[in-house]
């Protein structure tokens, strides 16, 4: 029950205010603005700068608003001659740590860079050559204040050097007022503390918390240190003297947990900064490195801008119209209905874009032959859906800082879903327990209380283990079982032939290790899963994820806030694909193929007969084309990042050249895409692809949260959206259903056909944001002013009425189809493939910071760490090939090759050799790749075999 509001007055005004709150966040939300620096949402009130200041009636002095708790009744002055005089005089002494020959001159707004400046203030001193002038918050807090010309306290520069060695931003310490936001942000919000408070000449300030350079002090090169600078002390290297002229809100592309970005973009309609929305309900104002510092891709020269085909078959790519090009697919199209034609959509395709490809493929091309390119895994959610009944996440992702206990399944969620980390590390810090199951250091092994290192393809036997103590022990929430009507005695049975000494020896993880592992999750009250099944066998995804609806069915971890399962999908929009049925397995709305009923409610939609045959996905298409069966495809975006293969299971794994001969073997290959590839410069048709700041549509996240897309720049040229183009397709071979002329008609249709997505629609999306704060009218500040003034919340299905609120935890009020169907499971091993019998398999690390290791900068242009390599070996291995500590090795896998001294560590499984990397070497070998979007390319940790050879 919400607690009563408080009545506050402040300046006159009249405004309500829940209690707990701070005056100053309580006066923003009602729409008055009161001057602050070191302030700022989602941190704790810090009251340094002391600008915040109020006069309480009844009170004493003048407290800092930020740290003042409302209370009911209350009348504030916050602009009394007591507290403008004070607070003036807190300014001169701000102003006084940082150049301000500008800051108070009558003269700023007729002065430009290349005037001479008539008061002769040094270069160094002047707004005009700070790259944040006319976004800088001292600045505009000091024109607000009205502050004089003269003032009683000097000012010298601090004459340090700018740091510009470290990848992605600078840093100019001159600049800094020393508000604490940077070190707070860090902290309180990342969880890293990779910039702390220093002393340089008797004097505070701000640095590295290890070392000298970002690289060494365990940064993330997240970027939000940027975001809350309200100086010039920080800030983006690219673009950094540039002035935004517009700014857009958009989502993010580099991962599926879908956070809302703005974008600034400058007179050229390029983007020059990206800047993570505080208001949006996903990532609250935060970012990675990928979505800070790669969102420029969309405005490289490079863009294609024309179609391009091959006018007779075999000669040059040539420009073309739209028209041509579109005929001339339509006509050749034909013969390949059926098994020799298949469609790939993009790992950032819209729901909209996914449905339409599906459709076309079924209904027009008469088969299932599509997938997404992001499907790499597409079996990590199907035991969710026969045991629980959905397919995907139950819970939003920030609900997991209030968990007690969190259990993460191979999964480097620190770098691949950066944002759905930080609730994690949150809620370790407040006193929750954080196990991993993971053969890699990861960055969360850090912060895990207790690290389970099972022998790559183990994992599923020690789930077994641990649901074989929760039954010995009875530790099952026996009482919600009941309640549910569930039956555990199938899972039981698999359970009973199990031993824990055994599985033990097999995966290499000790039974105490499992057994409290079971105790603390089973245990906590409040226990929640993310998993993302890296370097697991796809044979075993689907019997991981029902071992993992059981853990959470057993204990009753479900349909409750901070409880649940998060599968970590790869991808932009993959749960709005399957949601979509781009999927050759399921039809819109987690209907199947292979049921009549289900097939004969899409044609009856469609007008069209749906194929039976289960078709081909991702991995099928590949393989077909380099066998020469398919003739015919249509691809979206670069599949290249797909070479290398899936797994170290003796599945399908490919080299460039393997997909690149494949799709030489085509009589038809279209590639839709922003750029000419590798794969583009040898297809019959191009088509330039509109991006995804570039195009309507929506997202659907890991938390089912559909999310509205709006266009927030133009697209270059000629460039349009698979969505245009598949419907303009359809409707040239002469088939019905693909009249659409936006997003939102086919978004309307998936909502007909989708019970989960009956109440949503683009008009809806768009109505129900909600306005946010934004200063006082009367006292605009040129920082906040070009920001969106609505907060976009989306809405997460089910949601299958107009009526209906959408649904944040899933199973809360139920389970789809009666109750879960728990079964048994055949718990197994699927150890990697080695092709070589004294091969060790290589698993790879990558934390932000070792500080039991020594590292070094060699700084320059762009700082590199060095560092000797240590490879981690199991002793038991270490004898059998006759090493011992600190001898030199040379580690060989297929794609690299590189030397090392040995390290003998207990915890290594055995049969393994493991090698941890620091991130800052990933953010220098990103800041220096020539590709156009290397932020895509990103390479994850996949283990490997490996050949070591002693070194003489």
């Amino acid at each position: 029950m919400m607690a009563e509001e408080f009545t506050i007055t402040m300046d006159g005004v009249e405004f309500k205010a829940q209690p707990g709150k701070m005056l100053l966040e309580a006066a923003m939300e009602a729409g008055l603005y009161v001057p602050y620096l070191c302030y700022h949402p989602g941190m704790k009130p810090y009251a340094a700068c002391r600008l915040c200041l109020v006069e309480v009636e009844g009170g004493r002095g003048f407290p800092a608003s930020c740290t003042l708790p409302v209370a009911d009744g209350m009348v504030v002055n916050s602009k009394s001659e007591g507290v403008e005089k004070l607070r003036k005089s807190v300014m001169e002494m701000l102003i006084s740590e940082h150049p301000n020959g500008c800051l108070t001159c009558h003269r700023i707004d007729l002065c430009g860079p290349q005037d001479v400046c008539l008061r002769h203030v040094s270069v160094n001193d002047r707004c005009v050559t700070c790259p944040k002038n006319e976004r800088c918050e001292l600045k505009d807090t000091t024109r607000h204040l009205e502050m004089v010309l003269e003032s009683p306290l000097g000012y010298k520069y601090r004459d340090l050097s700018v740091d510009t060695g470290d990848p992605f931003y600078d840093r100019d310490y001159n600049l800094c007022i020393v508000c604490g936001r940077c070190v707070r942000v860090c902290e309180e919000v990342r969880g890293d503390n990779a910039i702390t408070f220093t002393e340089r000449a008797g004097r505070a300030l701000v640095g590295t918390s290890h070392g000298t350079s970002l690289l060494e002090s365990g940064c993330e090169f997240c970027g939000a240190c940027l975001d809350v600078c309200p100086v010039g002390a920080l800030v983006e290297r690219d673009h950094k003297w540039e002035k935004a002229t517009e700014v857009k809100r958009t989502i993010c592309p580099f991962c599926p947990v879908g956070c809302q970005v703005n974008l600034e973009i400058n007179r050229k309609g390029k983007v020059i900064r990206a800047i993570p929305e505080l208001s949006s309900p996903t990532n609250r104002g935060q970012a990675c490195f990928k979505g800070k510092f790669g969102m420029d891709f969309l405005t490289k020269k490079t863009r294609l801008t024309k179609p391009l085909m091959r006018r007779d078959g075999s000669g040059a790519l040539e420009e073309a119209t739209w028209d041509e090009v579109l005929d001339h697919i339509a006509s050749k199209l034909p013969p390949y209905k059926g098994d020799q034609f298949a469609i790939l959509t993009s790992h950032d395709s819209t729901t909209e874009e996914h449905y339409l490809a599906q459709k076309f493929a079924r209904s027009v091309m008469v088969t299932n032959n599509v997938d997404h390119s992001s499907d790499l895994r597409p079996q990590m959610t199907t035991g969710l859906m026969d045991v629980l009944g959905y397919d995907s996440c139950t819970n939003p992702i920030w609900q997991l800082e209030g968990a007690a206990c969190i259990l993460g399944i191979n999964s480097n969620i620190t770098e691949e879903h950066n944002v759905a980390a930080l609730p994690i590390k949150k809620a370790v810090k407040q006193g929750a327990k954080l196990i991993v199951i993971d053969p890699r250091e990861v960055e969360l092994t850090r912060y895990a209380h207790l690290w389970l290192r099972p022998r790559p393809g183990t994992e599923l036997m020690v789930l077994g283990g641990m649901l074989k103590v929760i039954f010995d022990e009875g530790l099952e929430s026996g009482e919600w079982l009941e309640e549910q009507g569930i039956s555990v005695d199938k899972l039981r049975a698999s359970i009973e032939t199990l031993d824990l000494n055994s599985i033990s020896d097999q995966t290499g993880v000790s039974s105490e290790d499992i057994a409290a592992a079971a105790r603390t999750y089973a245990g906590s009250g409040a226990s929640a899963i993310y998993y993302a099944l890296d370097n697991i066998s796809q044979e075993l995804h689907h019997d991981c994820g029902v071992a993992i609806s059981d853990l959470a069915l057993l204990t009753g971890n479900l349909g409750r806030p901070s409880t649940g399962i998060y599968p970590l999908r790869p991808g932009t929009n993959g749960q709005g694909a399957w949601d979509a049925g781009c999927s050759p397995r399921m039809l819109p709305g987690d209907r199947s193929v292979n049921k009549a009923n289900d097939r004969h409610a899409m044609e009856d939609a469609w007008g069209a007969l749906v194929p039976i045959e289960t078709g081909l996905g991702l991995s099928g298409i590949i393989e077909a084309a380099i066998e020469g069966t398919l003739k015919a495809m249509y691809v979206v975006g670069d599949i290249s990042k797909l070479a290398g293969g899936l797994s170290p299971y003796g599945e399908p794994t490919w080299t460039l050249e393997d997909i690149k001969s494949g799709v030489c073997k085509l009589d038809l290959l279209v590639v839709h895409d922003h750029y000419l590839t590798e794969l583009g410069e040898l297809a019959h048709v191009v088509l330039p692809r509109t991006g995804f700041a570039e195009k309507a549509g929506t997202f659907t996240n890991i938390e089912r949260r559909v999310q509205l897309l709006n266009p927030a720049m133009h697209p270059p040229g000629e460039s349009m959206s698979e969505l245009w183009a598949v419907g303009e397709i359809g409707k040239r071979m002469g088939a019905s259903g693909f009249d659409f002329e936006t997003s939102a008609q086919v978004l309307d249709e998936i909502a007909s056909l989708v019970p989960e997505y009956g109440g949503i629609s683009h008009q809806r999306l768009e109505d129900e944001a909600r306005p946010v704060f934004r200063p006082d009218p009367s006292n605009p500040l040129p920082t906040q002013v070009l920001y969106s003034s609505k907060e976009y919340r989306g809405l997460q299905w089910p949601c299958p009425s107009s009526d209906h609120e959408g649904t944040a935890e899933l199973y809360s009020m139920g389970f789809p189809g009666g109750k879960p169907a728990m079964a048994e499971i055949e718990f197994r091993a699927v150890p990697p493939s080695l092709q070589d019998g004294s091969s060790l398999t290589y698993v790879p690390g990558r934390v932000l910071l070792q500080t039991q290791r020594e590292a070094s900068v060699q700084p320059g242009r762009q700082n590199q760490i060095t560092r000797e390599e240590l490879a981690e070996l199991n002793p038991e291995d270490a004898g059998v090939r006759g090493l011992k500590e600190g001898d030199p090795v040379e580690v060989r896998t297929s794609d690299r090759t590189f030397q090392a001294r040995i390290s003998l560590a207990d915890g290594v499984p055995k049969g393994c050799i493991s090698c941890t990397n620091l991130f800052g070497q990933l953010a220098i070998d990103t800041q220096a790749s020539r590709d156009v979007d290397p932020m895509s390319k990103v390479p994850g940790l996949n283990i490997a075999e490996a050949v070591v050879t002693a070194e003489l």
